[in-house]
Order: C-alpha cells, then structure tokens, then sequence
C-alpha cells in the first residue's frame, strides 16, 4: 500500500484500519516517515478510541466512518486534500468526550458487538465459532477480543469474563 501511494503520488489515500497484510495504523506511520505528501483520511468501521486516536497520533488528516452519507464523504476528501482535518461527527463528539472526561485504562464502556462477543466468550464458544455466529471474520473477533481486554484490564478470556461478571456487564 505504502509503495503503491508512493508511485501514485495521490492527494488524498482513503485507507482502512484493517487491511490484507498489515493495519492501517502502521501504514499511515510508514507513509509518514516517507515523506508522502498525501492526506491520509481513514474510512472504516472501526470507530471506538482505541481505533480512533491511534490513527490520528499516527498522522491521518481525517476519520470517517464507511456508513456517512455519500455527500459528507466527498466533502471530508475534499477538504482533506486542502490540509483540513475532518472528521465524522460521531467520531469528534467522541472525542471530545474523551478529552473532557479522560477514563482510566481498564474501565471504558464495552461497544454492543463487543458485549455481544463477550457473552460468547462466556459460553466458551471458539472465536471461529464467534465469527460464524456473528457473521464477521475471525480477525474481527481477534480485534474486538483485543479491545474487550484493553477496556477490562484483562489479559485473556477467562480474565475478561471474571472481570465482566464481576462489574455486571454478564449477568
């Protein structure tokens, strides 16, 4: 991707957090430390802060999430390609939450997908299992297993499932 942009030459990269071959985070870093003159504007589904800011402190000019409506789309790549940062209004109202009231490492809300993934952890179900079920991709389970620790302060999947019967989240 990064030697594809650097050939291209393009104004603006319109890039995943998740993609074949590597994470959207390092290659925005990569394009980075290149020396790429392209705007960087994140369009996924990923949208919880442990997405968001690592993207953002990584150097992308903008965060959109791939359900905005067409029009907003256009405009953020326009005004992503003028050096403006845009990002979807979900995502900054987000932000700004964050910024006001700063939550300690361990004790951030679960998304519904992540809650949904965690009742299955709990009944012991395999993460191919979760996917299936879920109708994602065992990679998707992974990261959203990755957030569930991070928020609960856990290591693994018992760890995390002691921790949520522990803070009601299971019941």
């Amino acid at each position: 991707m990064v030697s594809l942009a650097a050939g291209l030459d393009p104004d603006v990269n319109l890039m995943d957090l998740r993609m074949p071959g590597g994470g959207g985070v390092d290659a925005i870093r990569e394009l980075g430390r290149t020396g790429a003159r392209a705007k960087v504007l994140v369009l996924t589904t990923y949208d919880t802060d442990s997405d968001t800011l690592p993207a953002i402190e990584a150097g992308a000019t903008g965060y959109f999430l791939k359900d905005a409506p067409r029009e907003e789309l256009f405009s953020a790549v326009r005004a992503a390609s003028e050096g403006h940062t845009v990002l979807s209004p979900a995502v900054a109202s987000r932000l700004v939450s964050a910024v006001r009231t700063p939550r300690a490492p361990g004790n951030e809300p679960l998304s519904a997908r992540e809650r949904e993934v965690l009742a299955l952890v709990a009944k012991g179900t395999s993460n191919r299992e979760i996917a299936r079920e879920l109708f994602i991709s065992e990679a998707t389970v992974k990261t959203h297993l990755t957030h569930l620790y991070a928020k609960l302060g856990a290591n693994d999947r018992a760890a995390a499932v002691a921790v949520a019967y522990d803070r009601g989240i299971l019941g």
